[in-house]
């Protein structure tokens, strides 16, 4: 299994896990709360068979990652994805954000710059500031993050069970769209996480990304469902589409917040489409030359 070390705590390196399948121009897709790589099977495999080389791994603190007490800022997480991409020695990649990781995308380009990011790609994201304050007034009140915190401290196990209700809508979607199985493999994940990360990813979610949104400088597409009971859509989707110049914002009709497996023939066929005209657009320029 391959290991890329990002740090250290103390004695031990801080490692992160990370699959790398495939051929041709690199995707690499990062995950959301409290997953890991894992949860992203259904694009893995539909970009794979579109001839993509796709790079997932677990965020420090989830799978089978190092499980540290520090570096749980987007600070760090970036630093984290910059070194797997240098450790790879990726150019021309695609960087695809669910969620928390829409935050790493987001951070990633704003700290780093694009060099390198052919594409970019946010699903259900964070971005670009959550948290309601002055400046922000569209955001959601700090009590509500507050609320989450706590119950996360107090027995992070029966929050998951009633995270993920709201996270596919199951009260629509169960056994039609997701199994029961399915939930419970989410649920396992969770649990299987670091339970220091489960508590200190929860103030990372309002962090404000409004800055490093505005500097994303490559073709980005947007996905969201607008009915997304973890980040409301017009909190965030369509305010991060807004922000980014020419962002392809595409809206997923009832769509819940894990649109990536409810809905996964949609975002699968959109995210293919958006990197194949990327493609096309490079074979274009090349011949014109």
């Amino acid at each position: 299994m391959p290991y890329v070390t990002v740090g250290k705590e103390n004695s031990g390196d801080i490692s992160l896990y990370y699959e790398d399948h495939g051929s041709g121009n690199p995707v690499v897709l990062i995950h959301g709360y409290p997953l890991s790589g894992a949860a992203w099977e259904k694009q893995t495999a539909a970009l794979l068979a579109q001839g993509y080389r796709v790079i997932t791994y677990d965020r420090r603190g989830s799978g089978r990652s190092s499980q540290p007490t520090t570096g749980y800022n987007y600070d760090t997480f970036a630093a984290d994805l910059r070194k797997l991409i240098t450790h790879l020695k990726l150019n021309n990649f695609t960087l695809v954000g669910f969620s928390m990781g829409g935050g790493e995308v987001a951070r990633y380009i704003g700290k780093y710059g694009s060099k390198g990011v052919s594409k970019a790609v946010i699903v259900s994201g964070v971005p670009p500031y959550l948290l309601k304050a002055s400046d922000n007034p569209e955001g959601v009140d700090g009590s509500v993050f507050e609320g989450i915190a706590k119950a996360v401290a107090a027995d992070r196990y029966a929050f998951f069970t009633e995270f993920f209700k709201n996270f596919y809508n199951t009260d629509v979607f169960l056994g039609k769209r997701i199994s029961e199985e399915a939930v419970r493999a989410s649920w396992n994940l969770a649990a299987g996480s670091s339970a220091f990360a489960s508590l200190a990813c929860v103030p990372t979610w309002h962090e404000d990304f409004r800055k490093d949104v505005a500097k994303i400088d490559v073709p980005t597409l947007v996905l969201h469902g607008d009915a997304d009971r973890i980040l409301p859509i017009s909190a965030s989707g369509e305010r991060t589409a807004k922000l980014i110049k020419n962002a392809v914002y595409a809206v997923i009709k009832d769509g819940p917040h894990a649109i990536t497996w409810t809905h996964a023939d949609e975002v699968n066929a959109k995210l293919v489409e958006f990197l194949g005209k990327g493609i096309a657009k490079r074979a274009a320029s090349g011949r014109s030359k």
